[in-house]
C-alpha cells in the first residue's frame, strides 16, 4: 500500500490540537509531499474523540506500522476533551482528516456526509475484516432504516475478563494490617477505614490520612462518582441508562440503588471520610494526592490513576496501591463489573469523504484485522518488547519494569497505544499458535503484580483479583450490548434532555453529598421533580425505543 504523502493538516479552531508527525508543507502545487522526503510513504491525518495527548507517531510500533504499510498516521485530537463541539466545528468548516473517530458525533458525521459507508469495500477486499467479525458484522450496522457500515473497531470480538475496573479500592497496606478481611458491602468498606484510621490516624510524616479521595471536578465524575454508583448499586455498565430484560431503559439517577449509593457517600462527608476537595481539586492534583501514598480509597477506572500507580512503584512505595474490591450495597448485591456484554460495535474509525486516499485508508484498516498487526500492537516489536520462549511471546524484564513506572509507556513505546479505537480481534482470540492475542492472560498479569499484591492475593487464597468477583460465567450477557455505546441520533429529543439532564444531576448530585445529612433526602426529590420537568421519561420512551431496535438489527428479539 504506497501513495503519495498526504500533508494537509486540520485547521478548525482553538478547540484542535494538532499532534502533527512532520512538517506538513506543502510543495507549492497542491500536490502531496513527504513529511520525510520518502515518497513511498503515505501520511493519513486522523482525528480521535479520545485522544488526550500529543502522540507523534515515531515509537518503535509507529515505525513497525510504517515499514509493514507504509502509512504513517498524523493525529489531531479535541483539547479540553469536548469531542461533541470539535466534531460539531469539523463539519461546519468541511475540512476533514483521512480518518476520524467521532464517538458519540457519528450520527452527525453520518448525517451530514462527512463519513463513507464501508460495506462495498468490505465486501470487495476487507477479508481480514470480515475473517474477524464473523458472524458479528451486521452488528457494525447503523439501523434497520439504514444498514450501511461507516465505522470499524473499537472493541474487540471475543474478550475475557481477568482483570476489574472502575471499583472501589482499598491500599494494600490497609487489607495487610486489617488481616485481609472480606469487604463485600459498603458497610464492610467503611468499617474497615474507620478501623485502620484508628489504629493509625497519621502516616509515617504525621499527615492525616485521606480515607476516600474523588476527581470529580470536570467530566471525571462520570467515572468516579456516577459510574461506581452502577458499580456499586449492582447495575450493568450501560452509561446514563438503566436498561430491562426487555429494552425498557429508565435514566439511571432515578433508580433507588444510585440514590443508596450516594447518601452513603453523604455519611462519609458528614464523618470526615471524604475529601473535602473531591469536587473542587483538578485532575492533577487528584493524581498528585494518590501518588503521595495518602489517599487510602478510592473510586476510579484503572486507566485515570496509571500515572499515580507508576510513581508509587517507582517510588518502591508498591503497598500504597488500591486493590480492586467486589464491593455492593449490600450482601444480596450481585456486582456486575466482570460481565460479558459481547461486542457491540457501535462507534470506531470511519473513512471520511473528504479523504483522497479512501482506498488506501481502507486497505489500512483491514490490515489492522491481521494476525501480524493485532500482535504487534498488543505486544510490541519483537526483541524490543518481548521475546519468544518455547514459542510463546514473553514480555521482556526491561520492558515490563518500564510499564509499571512509566506513566507515558503507552506512546513511548507503541505497545497498546493503537489497539483503541482500531479494529481488534480481542484479548480473548488466539493466534495461529495457540497464544492469545491480548498480553494480559492471567500468567501475563500474575507476572505484573508487585509482592505486596501477590502477598494480598495470597492472603485472600486467590490468584487473581477478578477471582474476588461474581465470575463472567455466573453474570447474562445482555442482549443490547452497552447502551452508553449507542451514539443517539442527530437531533433526538433524548439527546438533548439527557444532555440537559446530566448536566443538572452531576451540579445536584454534588450538593446532595456535601449537604448536611438532614437535608439529603429533600435535595434528591427536588433533583427527582426537575427531571420529570425537563421531560425525562420522554427520554427514557425514546432510549427505550431505540434499544428495541437495536435489539431487532441484532436479531435479539424473541
Amino acid at each position: 500500500m504506497k501513495a503519495l504523502t498526504l500533508k494537509s493538516t486540520i485547521m478548525l479552531s482553538s478547540l484542535f490540537l494538532l499532534a502533527a508527525c512532520g512538517n506538513g508543507n506543502s510543495d507549492g502545487e497542491g500536490n502531496s509531499g513527504s513529511a520525510d522526503g520518502d515518497d513511498d510513504v503515505l501520511t493519513l491525518t486522523m482525528f480521535s474523540a479520545d485522544m488526550s495527548q500529543n502522540d507523534p507517531f515515531d515509537n518503535a510500533v509507529a515505525q513497525e506500522i510504517l515499514e509493514k504499510t507504509g502509512v504513517k498516521l498524523e493525529f489531531s485530537y479535541p483539547v479540553g476533551g469536548d469531542d461533541q463541539e470539535a466534531v460539531a466545528l469539523m463539519i461546519a468548516s468541511g475540512d476533514y482528516p483521512d480518518l476520524i473517530y467521532g464517538k458519540g458525533g457519528i450520527n452527525q458525521l453520518i448525517d451530514s456526509g462527512g463519513v463513507i459507508p464501508l460495506e462495498d469495500m468490505i465486501e470487495e477486499k476487507g477479508d481480514n475484516i470480515k475473517a474477524m467479525y464473523g458472524d458479528q458484522l451486521d452488528r457494525l450496522r447503523r439501523s434497520s432504516d439504514d444498514p450501511s457500515i461507516y465505522h470499524v473497531g473499537t472493541a474487540g470480538v471475543e474478550n475475557m475478563y481477568l482483570e476489574t475496573s472502575g471499583t472501589l479500592r482499598l491500599q494494600m497496606e490497609v487489607l495487610k494490617e486489617l488481616g485481609y478481611p472480606e469487604i463485600n458491602t459498603l458497610e464492610d468498606y467503611e468499617n474497615a477505614l474507620t478501623e485502620y484510621i484508628e489504629m493509625h490516624p497519621t502516616n509515617e510524616e504525621g499527615e492525616p490520612w485521606i480515607p476516600l479521595s474523588l476527581s470529580g471536578s470536570d467530566w471525571r465524575w462520570l467515572i468516579t462518582v456516577g459510574d461506581p454508583a452502577s458499580a456499586v448499586g449492582g447495575i450493568e455498565g450501560d452509561g446514563q441508562w438503566y436498561v430491562a430484560d426487555d429494552g425498557e431503559a429508565t435514566y439511571k439517577f432515578q433508580r433507588p440503588e444510585l440514590k443508596q449509593y450516594f447518601e452513603w457517600l453523604n455519611g462519609m462527608n458528614a464523618k470526615g471520610m471524604l475529601d473535602e476537595e473531591s469536587f473542587t481539586h483538578t485532575n492533577d492534583t487528584y493524581v498528585s494526592k494518590l501518588s503521595s501514598g495518602n489517599v487510602l480509597g478510592i473510586a476510579d477506572q484503572d486507566w485515570n490513576f496509571t500515572e499515580a500507580e507508576a510513581a508509587l512503584r517507582a517510588d518502591e512505595d508498591e503497598w500504597s496501591l488500591w486493590a480492586p474490591l467486589p464491593v455492593g450495597l449490600d450482601e444480596d448485591t450481585e456486582v456486575q463489573t466482570l460481565k460479558d456484554y459481547g461486542f457491540t460495535g457501535m462507534t470506531g474509525v470511519s473513512i471520511t469523504s473528504g479523504s483522497e486516499h479512501q482506498e488506501e485508508a481502507f486497505e489500512f484498516l483491514d490490515w489492522f484485522a491481521t494476525e501480524e498487526a493485532q500482535i504487534l500492537m498488543n505486544w510490541g516489536v519483537e526483541g524490543v518488547h518481548y521475546e519468544i520462549v518455547d514459542g510463546k511471546r514473553v514480555q521482556l524484564e526491561e520492558d515490563l519494569k518500564n510499564a509499571q513506572t512509566n506513566p507515558n509507556y503507552s506512546i513511548e513505546s507503541g505497545v497498546g497505544a493503537y489497539i483503541h479505537p482500531f479494529p481488534q480481534w480481542g484479548s480473548a482470540a488466539e493466534d495461529s499458535n495457540g497464544q492469545t492475542i491480548g498480553r494480559m492472560g492471567a500468567d501475563d498479569i500474575i507476572a505484573q503484580y508487585s509482592e505486596p499484591e501477590k502477598e494480598a492475593l495470597e492472603g485472600y487464597g486467590v490468584d487473581l483479583w477478578v477471582d474476588l468477583f461474581p465470575a463472567t460465567e455466573d453474570l447474562e450477557t445482555p442482549k443490547h450490548g452497552r447502551a452508553w455505546e449507542i451514539a443517539l441520533p442527530t437531533g433526538s429529543n433524548v439527546n438533548v434532555i439527557q444532555q440537559r439532564a446530566d448536566d443538572y444531576t452531576t451540579q445536584k448530585i454534588t450538593e446532595a453529598i456535601l449537604a448536611n445529612p438532614a437535608d439529603f433526602d429533600g435535595i434528591w426529590e427536588e433533583m427527582q421533580a426537575e427531571l420529570e420537568s425537563m421531560g425525562i421519561e420522554d427520554a427514557n420512551a425514546e432510549m427505550t425505543e431505540i434499544i428495541r431496535g437495536r435489539l431487532e438489527l441484532w436479531g435479539e428479539t424473541e
